[in-house]
């Protein structure tokens, strides 16, 4: 239930979306992501994540500001530095602990919008500001222009879609993920299955954080931090209990067997018809007041400047390539 117990605002509130808000109707045809890709400010209630993570919305959010002492935001055209206060809580004391380990700083991608819900662009969860995007490119010893932060491309983990980057990956990006995972609040930590090879390879004997760890398309510049739901959300729904073990044998071999299957089909892949963008049916009844409460200074949604993607491209299999064993360890 949203805490402020001022019941459904007026639609006169967003004047532009009025029309949307007539009637249960017009809550199947407008995509939901241009009604919460428009909207500036969060809506005026106590904190509270509602629905799931890949449908769902944000009340009460606060802003991670985007300077820290140990982090800076990225992308700041695309105002996704939003979340539960748990959320910016987590962020800021992962990004204060991670110094201790040789880390200089974090750089914040894509967390949710104001009011949450589904993104113009990109990410299919991130709807109820209890996921982050962490850069694994170390933050400069200075603070970014905007300029930089819009353009800046974060460094690619992988040689190849099979294996890190010799190169690129080292211990201290091992200790990173292990140290965010090491939070009781936090429920997943997404990487590329290569990272996660490595992290398996390099973990050591304590590996009871690595049951978080989970492999998932596209994180092979950044890693995606879920934290679990929080007290006081009940309208939240968080996910099912991790599976125990540390998810480095024949789970971990299936996933790039499906990158080799992806890499063949690649083309019949591009190809795929785009998946029915959420509308506001799709989503709890408490977004539609999430939507419309408060004002929020909504603008007419249009794509961010900085839709240009944050990381490289994802580096094409030359067939041939094999998997390869971590070239150092962290010790025991």
């Amino acid at each position: 239930m949203l805490g402020l117990g001022c019941g459904a605002a007026a639609a006169q509130d967003l004047p532009q979306f009025g029309s949307l808000f007539a009637s249960r109707d017009a809550d199947t045809k407008a995509p939901a992501k241009a009604l919460f890709g428009a909207a500036t400010s969060p809506a005026p209630f106590a904190a509270e994540a509602i629905g799931t993570y890949s449908r769902g919305c944000l009340a009460g959010a606060v802003a991670l500001p985007v300077n820290g002492r140990n982090w800076q935001v990225m992308r700041l055209s695309r105002n996704r530095n939003w979340g539960h206060p748990r959320l910016i809580a987590y962020l800021e004391q992962l990004a204060t602990d991670a110094r201790a380990i040789g880390w200089p700083g974090l750089l914040v991608g894509d967390m949710a919008q104001p009011r949450g819900g589904p993104m113009l662009t990109g990410h299919s969860s991130h709807q109820i500001g209890l996921d982050a995007d962490i850069w694994l490119t170390p933050m400069p010893g200075r603070r970014l222009s905007r300029s930089e932060r819009e353009n800046m491309i974060a460094v690619s983990m992988l040689r190849d879609p099979l294996n890190v980057d010799r190169d690129v990956w080292t211990p201290t990006h091992t200790r990173l993920i292990e140290l965010a995972a090491s939070y009781p609040e936090v429920e997943r930590i997404f990487v590329h299955p290569a990272i996660k090879q490595a992290l398996c390879d390099q973990a050591g004997r304590d590996r009871a954080w690595l049951s978080k760890v989970r492999p998932w398309w596209g994180h092979y510049y950044h890693f995606h931090v879920r934290i679990a739901c929080p007290r006081g959300s009940s309208s939240c729904k968080g996910q099912k209990e991790v599976a125990r073990g540390d998810g480095c044998g024949a789970e971990l071999d299936g996933w790039f067997q499906r990158l080799l299957e992806v890499e063949r089909n690649r083309s019949e892949s591009e190809n795929a018809p785009a998946a029915r963008p959420l509308t506001l049916a799709d989503l709890p009844d408490e977004c539609r007041t999430v939507l419309a409460s408060g004002g929020g200074g909504a603008r007419m949604a249009k794509p961010a400047i900085a839709d240009k993607p944050a990381g490289p491209p994802p580096p094409r299999l030359q067939f041939g390539a094999r998997r390869e064993p971590a070239p150092f360890g962290l010790g025991d």
